[in-house]
């Protein structure tokens, strides 16, 4: 056979030349970086400066009266106790969910995987609203509840009820792919030497997924103390009783206490840039210890 002519200093069989590889423009990434910045800009710093100055720009002594008003004390009580239930429940459902879909594989694990996510993809307010069709005065258990004492609608449990279903999912969808990626083979060896599942589970599952562990708590916190649109819906947003620290936000602004509602928003702005510290640094130590396994 005939072997095919050889291109010989860039030159190919039929006469034309080798084009080299277009090269990228210089000012594209440059352009691409600045809209991006300038889009961060109006939604994100700019506003989030401007909370920080409407709330400092007369000095502490207005922040520091309006951080003692009473009723925006009763308000973050009412947002730490909520997270402090919720955070709890939501990590021990994400503990057995995970450990279920990550180790076993059945019929309906696909199913249980999209229930997980739902909270993700429903509105709050439709989440809140799908609570008092259901425990309100006119819902399927309302009726039952109110006849035995128990007020769920417009009361504390309705409010945990939807602070534990938004910030459900993170546990779980955090904890799994680091089970996936751990495998079962220092289970099986545990259980070989004798151990049980208990402390199998506490002596090396739980180490061999903390970072993941912590980071699924972390975001479930902030998802708690920050919930505003299911909260709203089942709480009656009732000053000084049902109000949590978002909602008293709202209701400080419309009512025209602009710095009242400014000096909230910086707590509160404050809890947002402390989970991201915390999440940076988790997010590095589960790298690195991903890393080290392989």
């Amino acid at each position: 056979m005939k072997a095919n002519p050889v291109a010989v200093n860039g030159a190919i069989p039929n006469g034309t030349t080798a084009r080299s590889p277009a090269k990228p423009k210089k000012w594209v990434p440059i352009l691409l970086i600045a809209i991006a910045l300038t889009f961060l800009a109006l939604v994100l710093y700019i506003p989030a400066i401007n909370v920080f100055y409407q709330a400092f720009h007369k000095g502490f002594g207005p922040l520091l009266h309006n951080l003692s008003n009473p009723t925006f004390l009763h308000a973050v009580r009412m947002t730490v106790l909520l997270a402090a239930i919720a955070v709890p429940i939501n990590t021990i459902f994400g503990l057995c969910t995970a450990w279920a879909l990550a180790n076993k594989q059945f019929r309906g694990r696909t199913l249980l995987l999209s229930l997980i996510d739902l909270p993700f993809a429903i509105s709050p307010v439709v989440a809140g609203l799908m609570l008092v069709l259901l425990y309100g005065r006119q819902g399927w258990f309302g009726g039952w509840l109110l006849d035995h004492g128990i007020r769920v609608v417009f009361a504390f449990p309705a409010m945990l009820l939807a602070t534990a279903f938004v910030s459900m999912p993170f546990v779980a969808r955090e904890v799994i792919p680091v089970l996936e990626e751990e495998g079962t083979d220092q289970e099986e060896a545990a259980h070989t030497l004798g151990a049980n599942h208990w402390q199998t589970f506490w002596r090396v599952t739980v180490p061999n997924i903390r970072w993941g562990l912590l980071y699924g708590i972390l975001l479930t916190n902030a998802r708690a103390m920050g919930e505003f649109g299911a909260v709203s819906v089942v709480s009656g947003n009732v000053a000084g009783k049902t109000q949590s620290l978002p909602l008293y936000v709202e209701e400080a602004y419309k009512g025209y206490e602009t710095e009242a509602a400014y000096s909230a928003a910086v707590l509160l702005a404050l809890l947002a840039i402390v989970t991201l510290i915390v999440k940076e640094i988790l997010e590095r130590k589960t790298g690195g210890s991903m890393r080290k396994g392989h």
